[in-house]
């Protein structure tokens, strides 16, 4: 292939199909199949590394029954024609039938047990509403009475939100008492400090001193912004004395010019190609060398988890004969 054909290939746009009636998307960039690298992938090479069915893990050996796929309508046998022309027997019919209802007909909604209904759960009968209770139903209908020993220390009434009295009834010699000088201290609020100082105010007033008072000539040079000469300051050409140009640099200005060099013994780094030595190309392996460059093989987790030799019996055991105590206890229990 020629070069001109490689990027003629490479120019040329992919399409895919249409997404729920969509346009057709195009994309001009070539498409690399890179499936052991999954990190970096973006744009359509993420799309098609996604778009990979998943490859299944499962070996020959480990594999039983036909190739399945999930997630379809497909049985995992093909249906053989005379299943599908026969009959069913009196048995099939009979399991085919329906669970009994034996609620009686009485199908209830589904709204009549949710929470927030606005009716009772089921239609109460005009003949219930008219009917008068029995003695045991006005017995149940009773609320639970506290015991003959409860003594209540507060009505129920004082603890409840909103109440508009205290937490019990003041009498009325607590009501006509005189005051003390200690409850009259502990009713005071607290007072601040006494060098505490409230908030100043946002706005501060302006004296009319102030308002009246000119500057002093001090205040108006300071008042000035600085002044800085327009540029350029130096023109970009100009001339070098005589004395510059024949001027000699000396040892120390001579040793700060030099650059920094590497240390002792720096090696650069190694290019990326370099001739392979004769020696090299005709050197052999020894057996050591050979030996640590096999790989490890190691059996996969189904081989190691499935073992097909478990019920395989050795000709050993098949040829043995068991023991009088064996046979004694290989003996049924007579009941």
């Amino acid at each position: 292939m020629t070069q001109g054909e490689e990027k003629s290939r490479s120019r040329k746009k992919l399409k895919l199909p249409p997404i729920n009636g969509h346009k057709t998307l195009t994309y001009n960039k070539p498409v690399e199949r890179r499936p052991n690298s999954r990190r970096g992938l973006r744009g359509m090479d993420r799309i098609y590394e996604l778009a990979q069915p998943k490859e299944s893990k499962c070996i020959w050996l480990t594999s039983f029954g036909p190739n399945m796929v999930w997630g379809n309508q497909e049985p995992m046998w093909p249906i053989p024609p005379g299943a599908l022309k026969s009959a069913a027997t009196p048995r099939l019919e009979s399991l085919s039938e329906p669970k009994r209802n034996l609620i009686g007909g009485l199908n209830r909604p589904a709204f009549v047990y949710s929470c927030g209904r606005e009716s009772v759960i089921l239609k109460v009968s005009p003949f219930a509403k008219q009917a008068s209770a029995t003695g045991r139903v006005d017995y149940l209908s009773n609320h639970k009475r506290p015991p003959t020993e409860f003594k209540e220390d507060r009505r129920e009434h004082t603890f409840s939100c909103g109440r508009q009295s205290p937490i019990w009834n003041v009498t009325d010699p607590a009501r006509k008492a005189a005051e003390r000088e200690r409850i009259e201290s502990l009713a005071r609020p607290k007072t601040p400090h006494r060098e505490f100082l409230p908030a100043r105010e946002i706005e501060t007033k302006v004296s009319k001193a102030a308002m009246s008072s000119s500057a002093t000539p001090r205040l108006e040079h300071l008042a000035r912004p600085k002044s800085r000469p327009d540029g350029p300051f130096r023109e970009p050409m100009w001339p070098v004395s005589k004395s510059a140009r024949v001027a000699t640099a000396t040892p120390r200005q001579i040793e700060l010019a030099k650059a920094k060099s590497v240390s002792d013994g720096y090696l650069p780094a190694r290019t990326i190609e370099w001739p392979v030595s004769k020696a090299a190309r005709k050197s052999v392996a020894t057996p050591r060398t050979d030996e640590l460059s096999r790989p490890i093989i190691r059996a996969t987790m189904d081989h190691v988890q499935f073992n097909p030799d478990a019920f395989i019996v050795s000709e050993a055991a098949k040829k043995a004969r068991c023991s009088a105590r064996i046979e004694e206890l290989s003996q049924p229990l007579q009941r």
